[in-house]
């Protein structure tokens, strides 16, 4: 596909891509916000559900197929990046609100990608998808600055975790756009090693703290969920990196704050749901612009 080609629109193949993981991804954001005082203990199961579940699709990606034992290596680095996603996002959800850290992060996240897949990728996107960039950053930013639950300026620590979790969404997203498109990974297959890496990479917590079985039977459904929502989200979005670019889908996927705006303020009560609303429509016209971008 050329690179005008993949400019020129989003298609229908690649909107589902999207929309199927902003769902999929403000889930289970919304799932491990509920979980509440989650552990890494927790984040250890999340990633060991992932890897057992998805296992057979990852398996069968490699089936049939030359496999490049350095692609072990590219997918640990996506795994490093992921595990201390995890920790600031869990540490986030902890001491602020959903509908803030969130936002913050995802906002923070396509603005560093999209400089990332310019200066190291090489895309070069149409003047109106960068106007659609800049739209849903504005969106996100009238959503991150409503405040938190209580009424009050958001506390110091909230934006910092959102401002961290956003700094590795970006590093992940040109890392791992960089291994779909240019080294030729495939998506699936990729994020599965990933995970598994994040379930090894999670497992001294394990070790340290004791009650892991007991951990999994006080949140068996959440985990479960969260285990599968998650790599789908996320293999949806490779999927359409590898049909698009970049620059286009880290910035469409954002539409994930629509819905975890106003599940923060239905399921956990948090404040401000008039302007995070606002804001979530300003991200929906960025969205557009991207689309006839």
């Amino acid at each position: 596909m050329s690179t005008s080609a993949r400019w020129s629109a989003i298609s229908p193949i690649v909107f589902a891509l999207i929309a199927g993981g902003a769902v999929a991804h403000a889930s289970w954001n919304l799932i491990l916000k509920h979980v509440g005082q989650s552990t890494p203990v927790v984040l250890w199961w999340i990633n060991v559900v992932g890897a057992v579940l998805i296992a057979p699709l990852g398996i069968a990606t490699f089936a049939g197929s030359p496999f490049d034992p350095s692609w072990i290596a590219i997918a640990a680095v996506c795994g490093a990046f992921e595990v201390i996603y995890f920790l600031l996002l869990q540490r986030g959800y902890r001491d602020g609100d959903v509908s803030l850290v969130y936002p913050l992060a995802r906002g923070t996240g396509p603005t560093m990608s999209v400089a990332g897949a310019i200066i190291f990728l090489g895309e070069r996107p149409s003047l109106v998808t960068l106007a659609g960039v800049a739209v849903i950053v504005a969106g996100i930013g009238v959503i991150s600055t409503a405040g938190s639950r209580s009424g009050t300026r958001a506390p110091l620590s909230s934006v910092l975790y959102g401002l961290g979790v956003g700094v590795m969404i970006a590093c992940f997203t040109v890392w791992d756009g960089w291994a779909v498109k240019h080294v030729g990974v495939p998506p699936i297959g990729y994020f599965w090693m990933a995970i598994v890496v994040q379930a090894i990479l999670f497992t001294p917590f394990v070790l340290r703290e004791r009650g892991a079985v007991a951990t999994f039977r006080r949140h068996p459904v959440a985990i479960t969920a969260i285990g599968l929502l998650g790599p789908a989200s996320y293999m949806f979005a490779l999927t359409a990196i590898t049909l698009s670019s970049v620059t286009l889908v880290a910035p469409a996927r954002e539409v994930s704050v629509i819905l975890v705006a106003l599940g923060g303020a239905f399921f956990f009560g948090e404040k401000h749901v008039v302007q995070r609303v606002i804001g979530s429509v300003v991200v929906v016209a960025g969205v557009a612009l991207l689309a006839v971008g």
